[in-house]
């Protein structure tokens, strides 16, 4: 809708696109997309359940893993339905509204996910460097309080973004690069000055994901220097309970690093790179995550051995 000035559009929709330039394809790549969705899904549910139903996994790491995995169903979720819609339907169109919320969703989301795994780092840090203190710090109320920490931290440093977003004038183009809602993607289509929302963006990166990343590293070089300490073999026991968590912080921190790179020089590196990234970074962690914690974490392996067994033993007696 146009205001009198006539350069200026109140819109009450986006455009969101699929990959440019092969728009033929689209219908076919959206299959191994749906099966990386549902892998997402059903890898982390099926986490989920181990840990609920297993009562020796009720311990801190597998308590905060359970929160990964919650939390990696709901950012793949908030984005894929959409995002299949796109390539087997041509759904481009999302209302304003519904994309100031995907975007709230994705966003919150993935601060509450850095939240969980630097929590994560500090219980591996007590674990190893204080292993006697462990169990009273990370006690099972306490960790229920990390949770609601961190889900309180994603919402409170997501909540002005749509709020930034609802009071920008839009001009000519609403048509977005990705295949979902981002802030960064959003805002660059409005016809006003923006410095509110880039300093905004700049400050939640640094007080969130970019603080997360340095204490999740000072905590390794503080797990590094106690680990070289010990007997070759305690060194072996204790790095692998790290491994998972290590792949787990590179799975999540690399795409998103990668993302705002090509957002930052994306004028030199071209759409296409920017929509391969923006699809990367949310549906690569969901998927490998419950795969590096199930191949890695003996105690979730052995569980997750022990229920196809039953259910191959059980099939064999209808047999």
């Amino acid at each position: 809708m146009l205001f009198p000035n006539g350069n200026k559009t109140s819109t009450t929709y986006f455009i969101l696109i699929g990959l440019p330039g092969i728009e033929a394809a689209q219908f076919w790549l959206a299959f191994p997309l749906c099966f990386l969705y549902l892998v997402a899904v059903l890898g982390n549910l099926t986490i989920i359940y181990i840990i609920k139903t297993e009562r020796s996994l009720h311990e801190p790491m597998y308590l905060f893993l359970c929160m990964l995995s919650t939390i990696d169903i709901l950012i793949s979720t908030s984005s894929m339905p959409k995002m299949l819609a796109i390539f087997w339907f041509n759904a481009t169109t999302i209302q304003f509204d519904a994309c100031l919320v995907q975007m709230f969703a994705i966003h919150s989301l993935s601060g509450m996910e850095s939240t969980v795994l630097l929590a994560m780092a500090f219980d591996r840090y007590m674990a190893i460097c204080h292993p006697l203190r462990h169990a009273a710090v990370f006690t099972s109320p306490r960790i229920s309080k990390i949770g609601l920490a961190a889900v309180i931290r994603g919402a409170v440093l997501m909540a002005p973004s749509p709020i930034f977003i609802k009071r920008l004038p839009f001009c000519h183009s609403n048509i977005l690069s990705h295949s979902y809602c981002l802030h960064q993607d959003v805002m660059k289509l409005a016809c006003a000055d923006i410095r509110i929302n880039v300093i905004y963006g700049l400050i939640v990166i640094i007080s969130a994901i970019g603080l997360d990343s340095v204490l999740i590293s000072l905590s390794y070089l503080l797990i590094l220097k106690t680990v070289l300490g010990l007997t070759r073999e305690a060194q072996s026991k204790a790095f692998s309970t790290c491994v998972s968590h290590v792949c787990a912080v590179f799975i999540f921190f690399v795409p998103f690093i990668g993302l705002s790179m090509v957002h930052r020089f994306g004028k030199k590196t071209g759409s296409n790179l920017h929509i391969i990234m923006a699809n990367v970074y949310l549906i690569v962690p969901p998927v490998l995550n419950p795969i590096v914690y199930g191949v890695k974490t003996k105690q979730i392996r052995q569980r997750i051995v022990q229920y196809f067994r039953s259910a191959s033993g059980t099939s064999d007696l209808y047999a």
